[in-house]
């Protein structure tokens, strides 16, 4: 399926007119298009990436407003959410609380609204004011730079795969190149073929519809669609004698637990996390407890939104441990306890 095809796939899962306005836009902007924003008594925009823009009644784009702009009224929202869930709420009720669905193609909708709390939890969410829509891409070489920074010989010559983090901020391109990395690992494309198992708990590295990925992952992957992260690497470790686990923003307790456990099985992790720099991983405990115990041997920071997939730089791990150890990352005298206080700083001399 090419870029308008995914486009047009994804804005299925909103309503009547809302659908019917986004679907004329012209064919060159679909292909550009990587969000839609659909908010409450809001102008309906888009983002190609590089800017924000109006869509109007018409089908048209604007990067001005006027009342010919599209404003979204509360019965869409409600009619969009209900489409999203497939007209079945309840059995989305875990994607809610996690404050977004991934539906068929692996697009992902964010969703806002009034959180619903049961002892002091977040139960559900109820009077929806707004759906953040992101476009799903395949993008076949969206790995290259990661291949050919973070491993000797690059894309064509890889000798081995060594257990890797990809940090990078919100709509940096860290779902799309992980696609695409584990489809060169599981094809040969590096050199040998790998068996690569895919933990994909919220459908959007697989996008499988009735068991079958609708995304290329490579031959030799298998994939553990809606599986709980620290599960699915447990049962992948068990049953499918992988050469690699791959997995997609990592960051609570169990998650931690389970990548040691596949390390400590000789079997490589790559995942992804929200971070824009190697102080933001020190401050989110579970993370900065794998660094100290050497669970990534690499880590590749994303440039971010402006150049999608692309590497601004890979740490080693022993770099980072003598980045922490030498206290230069840090401008304001704080000093980081690496061993008594993972994840926080304290004041010298405390």
């Amino acid at each position: 399926m090419n870029d308008m095809g995914k486009y047009d796939e994804a804005v299925e899962g909103l309503c009547g007119s809302l659908k019917e306005s986004l679907k004329s836009l012209p064919s060159e902007m679909k292909q550009k298009i990587k969000e839609i924003h659909v908010r409450q008594g809001r102008p309906l925009t888009v983002n190609t990436g590089g800017e924000e823009l109006f869509v109007t009644r018409a089908g048209g784009l604007s990067r001005q407003f006027s009342s010919q702009v599209y404003i979204a009224e509360k019965r869409e929202l409600n009619e969009s959410f209900k489409i999203l869930c497939g007209y079945s709420v309840h059995s989305f009720q875990n994607e809610i609380r996690a404050g977004f669905l991934t539906i068929k193609g692996g697009h992902r909708a964010g969703i806002c609204g009034t959180a619903v709390t049961e002892q002091g939890r977040l139960s559900g969410v109820r009077d929806i004011s707004s759906i953040s829509l992101r476009v799903a891409r395949q993008i076949k070489g969206a790995a290259n730079d990661l291949l050919a920074k973070a491993y000797a010989g690059g894309s064509t010559a890889l000798p081995s795969v060594c257990s890797t983090l990809i940090a990078g901020v919100p709509a940096s391109g860290k779902t799309t190149l992980l696609r695409d990395l584990i489809r060169q690992l599981a094809s040969g494309a590096c050199g040998r073929l790998y068996k690569v198992a895919v933990v994909d708990e919220r459908g959007e590295l697989g996008a499988a519809f009735q068991g079958a990925p609708q995304n290329d992952l490579g031959y030799c992957c298998d994939l553990l669609d809606g599986y709980p992260k620290g599960e699915g690497m447990n049962l992948a470790l068990r049953t499918l004698s992988p050469h690699i686990i791959v997995c997609d923003e990592i960051g609570a307790e169990e998650d931690a637990a389970a990548i040691m456990a596949s390390l400590n099985a000789g079997v490589p992790v790559i995942a992804t996390v929200h971070a824009s720099c190697l102080e933001e991983l020190l401050k989110r405990r579970h993370i900065a407890g794998l660094l100290r115990d050497g669970a990534f041997d690499k880590i590749a920071f994303l440039k971010g939104a402006g150049q999608p997939s692309k590497v601004a730089e890979v740490w080693k791990w022993e770099d980072i441990n003598a980045q922490i150890r030498g206290n230069r990352f840090d401008d304001s005298g704080d000093e980081y306890d690496w061993h008594k206080h993972v994840g926080q700083f304290v004041k010298k001399g405390v």
